[in-house]
């Protein structure tokens, strides 16, 4: 009897013991059966979750815009006033909803290529307004005049075109206008062929973005998606260097894996420049747990702050020997118009750009950039994307709308924020096949693991307290 009792406790102790082997032996297993999963769905082609949700969003995504409307025009023009703005906003339009177009694989390269097609839908629910509200905003067209004519002699003819179209610093636009454009009244004398079609984002409705080409993954996961060329310009580094460079990938998802330590990079076509965001925290998006990265100040800081930023500072003067900070040149990709980015309301900028601005309210919850991705498959599965355009004007001796001018003005047109958040039926369909199995294996992964300690523990004091009392 005792030994059929002695025997049936050393096999309960074995089989513990074999359970917490099996465990053991589950959990790499295991994870390495997540990371052939995931690596096989995260490769950009035909059939897998990465392919089905890269070509059309699966979220809605919007484009909020907030317009600067300028209360006194004449006192800037005439006596060099501080200009005084009022946030008028949100205008709201529904963006990215269009599936990428051309795409073709290269097997050879294991890249895909494909156009970006744009369009924008205006949504009066989720607006203020109407896109016929009216606004006092500078004049595109003439503020840019000074920069793309240095020449006293060009600026005196131009100046006769000004005047006889009576414009001046300073013009009323519809939202619809300013945003998508309309005929300048200026350019429009000009009797040589130029384009006469001014506008914020012009041209964008009916427009594509690209052609873009990025790796697939097939042969290198931890390069899927990563822009290989964009408009026939080639990719150089995967580290931060901006300058005519195009890093990372479109944003909508990076390479799997994702650790805390790693820093994200991103091209926006829509200031042509690649940008980068450090882990911030983690947090719990309709039950999927993700990783917020944040985009740094050091992203708009001076290049004695931050090197890589020394091609966004073009001139010495203005920029006071490119120390100033908060404000990033992107003329080059604006055929050489004085525009500049900035995160809204100048958040993070030098005291000397915001000086000559009344009416600012820099807010870093309201005004930062965040993207949260799933850190196991790389997916974004919500995004932040906060901008401001402004535009540099300069005094114009030999231009009489700016001649009344004594300083410079970083003058802020508009900021946008840019959203999207993964659906409720997308996150729940995410949850059953992506985080719910990997809960669920790592769960039994554990509970193996804890069973068979536990049963090993019990099985073994029982074995030795029962030898102790036949040797008593």
């Amino acid at each position: 009897m005792g030994c059929d009792r002695n025997c049936r406790l050393i096999a309960g102790a074995v089989i513990g013991a074999l359970m917490a082997v099996f465990g053991g032996i589950l959990m790499p297993v295991g994870d390495m059966l997540i990371e052939k999963t995931v690596k096989k769905e995260a490769v950009l082609e035909e059939g897998t979750i990465a392919f089905k949700s890269w070509v059309k969003t699966g979220a809605e995504v919007y484009r909020q815009v907030w317009i600067f409307d300028v209360q006194n025009p004449e006192e800037v023009a005439v006596n060099s006033s501080k200009i005084k703005v009022k946030q008028r906003g949100p205008y709201t339009y529904r963006v990215r909803y269009l599936a990428k177009e051309n795409i073709t694989q290269d097997s050879e390269t294991h890249t895909v290529s494909f156009l970006q097609p744009k369009g924008a839908i205006f949504e009066p629910s989720l607006s203020v307004g109407t896109e016929s509200d009216t606004f006092t905003v500078l004049n595109l067209a003439v503020a840019a005049v000074p920069h793309l004519y240095p020449s006293a002699f060009v600026q005196t003819i131009v100046n006769i075109f000004i005047k006889k179209s009576n414009s001046s610093m300073f013009q009323k636009r519809t939202l619809k206008e300013l945003l998508w454009g309309y005929k300048d009244p200026f350019l429009s004398l000009i009797p040589y062929p130029i384009t006469t079609t001014v506008g914020v984002f012009y041209p964008y409705h009916n427009t594509a973005d690209g052609v873009y080409k990025v790796f697939n993954g097939k042969d290198d996961i931890s390069k899927v998606a990563i822009i290989d060329t964009y408009k026939g310009k080639k990719r150089l580094s995967y580290w931060p260097s901006y300058c005519d460079m195009i890093n990372g990938t479109d944003a909508a998802s990076f390479p799997p894996f994702i650790e805390k330590t790693r820093v994200l990079q991103f091209f926006s076509p829509d200031v042509c420049r690649s940008f980068y965001a450090v882990f911030g925290a983690e947090i719990n998006l309709k039950g999927i747990p993700v990783y917020r990265f944040i985009l740094p100040s050091l992203a708009f800081a001076s290049p004695l702050q931050n090197p890589d930023n020394h091609c966004f500072c073009t001139e010495k003067i203005i920029s006071k020997n490119c120390t100033l900070y908060g404000v990033l040149d992107i003329g080059k990709c604006k055929d050489g118009k004085p525009v500049y980015i900035s995160l809204p309301h100048f958040l993070h900028a030098s005291p000397e750009i915001t000086e000559p601005v009344e009416g600012l309210s820099p807010n870093e919850e309201e005004h930062s950039t965040y993207l949260d991705v799933e850190p196991i498959t790389g997916f974004t599965l919500q995004f932040a994307k906060r901008l401001q355009i402004n535009i540099l004007v300069k005094p114009g001796k030999k231009i009489g709308a700016l001649k009344g001018l004594k300083q410079n003005y970083m003058v802020p047109i508009l900021w946008l924020n840019e959203t999207g958040t993964i659906g409720d039926e997308k996150a729940e369909m995410f949850r059953n096949q992506v985080t719910g199995k990997i809960n669920l294996l790592g769960l039994v992964e554990i509970t193996l693991l804890s069973v068979g300690v536990v049963m090993f523990i019990v099985f073994t004091i029982s074995y030795c307290a029962c030898r102790s009392k036949r040797v008593n």
